[in-house]
């Protein structure tokens, strides 16, 4: 009787070490989850966002797979002399080299998962930015201003470098219809920036480029110009 009672008690008996038990397990399967590689989740996507008030561009995003394929959209002033803002948008493809830093850099970046801000009031505000990470198996979305992270300051400043190509382009390509005497200062703008390194994927913007080398009607310095850009074009990127 003394044996069957002390079974019934083992068996009512709450064990509390179980409940622990199942937590870490589970805990352990979701950093298994999060720490999967890329190759692992198939195909991937990584979206960079900026929402800044009075910049131009305001706001635009980029989002790239990782196949390489990749949108813009932004809402920017239609040129420098102008307060009328369109919605622009277009598709490309990324060079290797950069779209596989992108996503070297996220796997670094633990896929953006938990905490990637500062948190320091005392820095000024420079845009509201979130980076994205999305694949078969999980979507990750970090909202931040500034972030001490390395990998993540690094793929803002790649990011922001392409957009940067990509609004020129934009520009560009409005000038060339419109306003061809703009044309000189704002390749001039490009030229420099590029120089600087301040623009990544030049290959982008061939396109345009190309078509202002080639009109007849533009002048020669501004043809010129728009050849030497082309020159300093960094990889095999194009027009999707």
């Amino acid at each position: 009787m003394i044996g069957t009672g002390e079974g019934r008690t083992q068996r009512g008996v709450a064990r509390p070490w179980a409940g622990r038990a199942l937590r870490t397990a589970l805990a352990g399967c979701l950093a298994l989850v999060w720490s999967l590689p890329i190759r692992a989740a198939g195909p991937a996507t990584v979206t960079f966002t900026l929402d800044f008030p009075k910049s131009d561009p305001e706001h635009y995003s980029i989002a790239v797979q990782s196949d390489g394929h990749a949108l813009y959209e932004s809402s920017a002033r239609i040129s420098a002399e102008s307060e009328e803002r369109e919605n622009y948008r277009t598709e490309f493809v990324l060079s290797e080299a950069t779209r596989a830093q992108i996503f070297d850099l996220t796997a670094r970046a633990h896929y953006f998962h938990g905490k990637i801000d500062s948190s320091n009031p005392k820095l000024a505000f420079t845009g509201a930015k979130k980076l994205t990470y999305k694949d078969a198996l999980r979507e990750i979305t970090a909202a931040y201003n500034f972030s001490l992270q390395q990998p993540v300051q690094q793929l803002t400043t790649l990011f922001e470098s392409v957009s940067g190509t990509l609004e020129f382009a934009r520009r560009l390509a409005y000038y060339h219809r419109y306003q061809k005497l703009a044309l000189d200062d704002e390749l001039r703008r490009m030229e420099d920036a590029a120089r600087r390194g301040d623009l990544v994927e030049l290959e982008i913007a061939r396109p345009v480029l190309q078509e202002i080398h080639d009109d007849a009607s533009v002048m020669n310095v501004v043809r010129a110009r728009a050849q030497r850009i082309m020159e300093l074009g960094n990889g095999p990127a194009g027009p999707h």
